[in-house]
């Protein structure tokens, strides 16, 4: 006999089951599971484990070999089985029911009520599904699963089958309805999350597409910043425009990055000082440029300037270091303690007497480094100053979500 629930109605007087178990403990083993099962949908967020332990949850409380979650799927308006316990193999993800009032699970979705069928051969609006046939089932419980704010839409059903004779009460219902709302709920944060992640999704694409537009935008300055250098006839607005263009093609080259970064909003240091060495071979002449760093992911707040800074060194050593010849310079970048050293250094003839590093001078290469180095807060000593070679060090504290996520993942020297 078909029975519906009311869930306004007042909570049932519990159905005696003398002779066969302790009516109160069934009942207290009831609310345990049910308060376990809220734990875990609250500690998890994957709806398919949600949806698993629902199922083993209730199968449990109900002394019964099968349960099942349900999804409406609106393309071939169905209910697919999502998860569930006791089933043969195969059937989850597989099997479905009709949504129409021919079963108890379609009945309950369309008309969402609670339906209790004690003896599924007996009731004469409700066909034999194959699935329950072929599994013996002869009674069956099954509750809608409600979602959106005011509950008004259905995620689908959450059933109990057992194929022993017995009877499945309105407290019965009553637990389960518990467990439909929760996975509601569970579902809902679900879909949440799908939206957020969507979002996310595409502010990390307009994101990347704005570094990657930035950069075509500054890789053309760059070509025309080359054009005009090549056409004048003085030296030294030749070498000012080929500076200018060192800088913003940096600028690009941090860009570019950007938008290629497996993480949004940094940049890949060891990567990063890969293609710098890479890109500054034409403009170092007969010099060899070693460059080594860390697999360290540094923010595009940090990457920036530091990318001026380090082109501003390199090509202060290129200009200075080997007057009339040649020779090494290295570029090494590491994390100690949370702090990121980089070292600039080569074998040249030493800085000029009497430099100070912390007064103004008239060159803009140092007026530029000064300026970063205020800009990032950081620090910037000379630790050897000698005719045989200068060392800068910078140093800058890391913030949180940077430094290196990997040791084995730096990129060796790399000559150029």
């Amino acid at each position: 006999m078909l029975r519906t629930l009311d869930e306004t109605a007042p909570f049932p007087i519990f159905l005696r089951r003398a002779g066969v178990r302790n009516e109160l403990r069934y009942r207290l083993k009831q609310q345990s599971l049910l308060a376990e099962f809220s734990r875990a949908a609250l500690q998890s967020r994957d709806l398919q484990i949600i949806l698993q332990r629902a199922t083993e949850l209730c199968a449990e409380g109900l002394d019964a070999p099968f349960a099942a979650a349900m999804e409406f799927a609106p393309d071939v308006r169905r209910l697919i089985v999502r998860a569930g316990v006791g089933w043969a193999p195969n059937t989850i993800d597989h099997a479905s029911l009709p949504t129409d009032a021919g079963s108890p699970a379609g009945y309950a979705f369309q008309n969402g009520q609670t339906v209790i069928c004690n003896d599924l051969s007996s009731e004469p609006r409700f066909q034999r599904l194959r699935v329950l046939a072929d599994h013996g089932i002869q009674r069956s419980i099954n509750v809608p699963i409600k979602r959106g704010a005011n509950g008004s839409a259905f995620f689908g059903v959450l059933e109990v089958d057992s194929p022993e004779p017995g009877r499945f009460d309105e407290a019965d219902a009553t637990f389960l309805a518990g467990f439909a709302g929760l996975v509601g709920i569970a579902v809902e944060r679900h879909n949440a999350d799908a939206r957020l992640q969507e979002a996310f999704d595409y502010q990390a694409m307009l994101t990347r597409e704005m570094s990657h537009r930035v950069k075509n935008s500054l890789s053309s300055v760059v070509a025309m910043l080359h054009i005009q250098s090549r056409s004048t006839q003085s030296d030294d607005v030749r070498r000012g425009l080929q500076e200018a263009g060192s800088r913003v093609a940096t600028i690009a080259q941090v860009h570019d990055h950007l938008s290629r970064g497996t993480r949004l909003g940094f940049i890949d240091l060891a990567v990063f000082m890969d293609d710098f060495c890479s890109r500054m071979h034409g403009a170092a002449g007969t010099n060899v440029l070693c460059c080594h760093a860390d697999a360290i992911q540094l923010s595009a707040d940090h990457a920036l300037p530091l990318g001026l800074l380090i082109n501003e060194l390199v090509t202060n050593a290129v200009k200075h270091a080997y007057p009339g010849g040649h020779g090494a310079i290295d570029v090494s970048a590491h994390e100690t303690n949370g702090c990121l050293h980089v070292e600039v250094s080569d074998h040249g003839i030493g800085l000029p007497a009497g430099f100070d590093i912390d007064q103004p001078r008239a060159s803009l290469g140092f007026r530029i480094i000064k300026g970063l180095v205020r800009q990032l807060r950081s620090h910037l000593t000379i630790l050897s100053n000698t005719p045989s070679g200068t060392r800068f060090l910078f140093e800058l504290p890391l913030t949180s979500g940077e430094g290196a996520p990997t040791p084995n993942k730096a990129t060796p020297t790399a000559p150029v």
